[in-house]
């Protein structure tokens, strides 16, 4: 059995036995229902425009959670993996870094690039792998590697509105939510699991799960603290 796990950008090769099942489910919002925040652009207008809508909590009709990300607090013994070795690309586009969260294991590479007619800069605010400032000018590619778990914020100084967070994962069971606040996780054998999950603003919670003999389906709720 395959399964890409994580972001879509991120080729993880799961392996497992034939009987491996799926954690399946959807991450939704407690809270009250809110509209779409926008953020002024105060510099670069002619390609940035005049305002950008917020992407700090993003929810669907029906409160899904979008990009969050998902994780197995352990990984199940004798799982193996083959991991890509491709970069991760992570891009700015029209003032925006595409995607907002993204999901690279322990050792993988992020490649930044800049498709705007324009200077950005990336900026992390990372612990536990060393943090790094750098100007890029259209079409320049900047790979960096990260060593060592961690949720790292990367930010553009030069246009403070924008931000993007690298996931460097332990493992590769993990998975970045979707519109729909739906995510999955797949090529698990029978047995009880912990989920972890974070989301920008909302934090972390956890959620138990067992995994029988069929597909587990499950609803993870957050809300503000």
């Amino acid at each position: 059995m395959t399964m890409i796990v994580g972001a879509a950008a991120w080729a993880v090769l799961v392996t497992g036995p034939a009987w491996a099942g799926t954690i399946k489910g959807h991450v939704r919002f407690t809270g009250p229902a809110t509209e779409q925040k926008t953020l002024p652009v105060t510099t670069d207008q002619y390609v940035c425009g005049k305002e950008k809508d917020a992407e700090d909590l993003v929810l669907s009709a029906d409160k899904g959670i979008r990009n969050a990300v998902v994780w197995l607090k352990s990984v199940p013994p004798g799982a193996t993996r083959q991991t890509s070795s491709a970069p991760v690309p992570l891009d700015q586009k029209q003032c925006a870094f595409t995607p907002r969260v993204i999901v690279v294991p322990v050792g993988g590479t992020v490649d930044f690039l800049n498709n705007d007619r324009l200077l950005h800069n990336i900026h992390s605010q990372s612990k536990g792998n060393p943090t790094f400032n750098r100007t890029q000018p259209k079409g320049r590619a900047i790979p960096i590697t990260f060593s060592k778990p961690e949720i790292i914020r990367i930010d553009c100084d030069l246009h403070p509105w924008m931000r993007s967070w690298v996931v460097v994962a332990e493992h590769p069971f993990y998975a970045v939510t979707g519109a729909s606040g739906e995510f999955a996780l797949g090529s698990l054998p029978p047995g009880p699991y912990t989920l972890t999950v974070w989301q920008e603003t909302l934090g972390m919670v956890t959620k138990e799960v067992t995994l029988g003999e069929a597909d587990a389906s499950v609803v993870i709720e957050m809300g503000r603290r």
